[in-house]
């Protein structure tokens, strides 16, 4: 079964990949590695925006986390010209999660990104990663997540 059927299996399609809001590229492939810029929190409703600690719940924050890396596997699938099944493994996170000073739950918040990758690829998700506070995030966002993957 390759990824994207796994995927389908747990209900989720990936979304085209989003464009660059800036000036700056969606993600650099060099050689067998693909460093993807920071995916924000979104899905179809728009934008999951919200700040942990003070008008979002933990809960909230781990299911705007499982967004940010569906638009990474989203990127993923586009470095590698559409096919997902080029995906080796996840190599790192860095969660970034828009947090009151005395918010200390992001490694729960980024749990939400880290567990969906294990659920959807296998011991192929899993990554090391870092799981950070923001004052604020583009737009508002809950969430932004950034990550580096090994493809064929």
């Amino acid at each position: 079964m390759g990824y994207e059927d796994k995927l389908a299996s747990l209900g989720v399609t990936l979304p085209n990949a989003p464009a660059p809001a800036a000036n700056y590229v969606p993600f650099v492939k060099i050689g067998n590695t693909v460093y993807v810029s920071g995916q924000i929190s979104n899905d179809e409703n728009g934008l999951i925006t919200g700040k942990l600690g003070d008008d979002m719940e933990v809960d909230a924050g781990a299911a705007a986390a499982k967004r940010c890396a569906i638009n990474l596997l989203a990127q993923v699938k586009a470095a590698c010209g559409g096919d997902l099944d080029q995906l080796v493994r996840v190599i790192k996170l860095t969660g970034f999660v828009n947090s009151t000073a005395d918010f200390t739950a992001q490694p729960q918040v980024i749990n939400g990104a880290s567990d969906f990758l294990v659920e959807a690829l296998g011991d192929a998700g899993r990554h090391s990663r870092s799981a950070v506070s923001a004052a604020a995030l583009p737009l508002g966002v809950a969430v932004e997540i950034e990550g580096i993957f090994e493809v064929k």
